[in-house]
């Protein structure tokens, strides 16, 4: 058998980091989404946690969200009225390039690998947004990162596959949804069935386990209620 990597954690900290970093070895930073911190906080952040430790984090919401968003509301900059066309669905203005730039400098600082894209439901597989979608990956300097993309709206498998393949993506996926569609490495996001306040039963990780038998590095990211109990099952099984 092939050596694979598998690595167990939660969408943000859900109890002290010093209590997490006692139990696992990869986060997912949620901060980075809604607002990327300082460069002061994400070094003390970088400084404080384990050599080996891994940080994957979330792009700016700018990048992919639209001001009408409900999310928009932890923004800590005010956006002009007559601006709001220039952010969200990946669309090649100033607004967006200087999101990714952003995202990447606290990618940067943390020696992290893997950034996800998450997208509204409401960026469905348009021809404006399949276009901005592309142009952006196309254009972007991604350096040595892996980038992972979560389409929420109506995307056929083949269409997030195609874009994927072209534009070297990893296809971010709920196991329990969906199955990835292309990628080199597998990046799985729970969210819990049917909600955030769901618990994961012991069958439900028994078969979440199977996935982990795939000859290919995965990640098991947990990001519901109970995600810290959750994931801490999934590695003791």
């Amino acid at each position: 058998m092939a050596h694979r990597l598998i690595k167990i954690g939660c969408c943000g900290f859900p109890v002290s980091r010093a209590k997490y970093f006692d139990t696992f070895k990869i986060v997912e930073l949620q901060q980075t989404f809604y607002q990327p911190p300082e460069i002061s906080l994400a070094k003390k952040w970088r400084n404080e946690s384990p050599p080996d430790f891994e940080y994957t984090l979330k792009a700016w919401q700018i990048i992919t969200h639209g001001p009408k968003s409900p999310t928009y509301k932890k923004l800590k900059i005010k956006i002009p009225t007559e601006k709001e066309k220039n952010y969200g669905s990946f669309k090649q203005t100033e607004e967006v390039l200087f999101a990714w730039e952003r995202t990447k400098e606290i990618a940067e600082i943390l020696s992290s690998r893997i950034i996800v894209f998450q997208c509204p439901p409401s960026l469905e597989p348009t021809k404006e947004n399949k276009s901005n979608l592309k142009k952006f990956f196309s254009s972007i300097e991604r350096g040595r990162y892996i980038l992972g993309w979560e389409p929420r709206g109506k995307w056929s498998e083949k269409e997030i596959e195609l874009i994927c393949k072209e534009l070297d993506l990893i296809h971010v996926v709920d196991p329990f949804k969906s199955r990835p569609t292309f990628g080199r490495i597998r990046y799985y996001r729970l969210h819990g069935i049917g909600g955030y306040k769901y618990q994961y039963t012991h069958e439900d990780l028994t078969r979440l386990r199977e996935l982990a038998k795939e000859e290919i590095d995965s990640y098991f990211m947990f990001n519901n209620v109970y995600m810290y109990e959750d994931a801490l099952a999934f590695k003791n099984l």
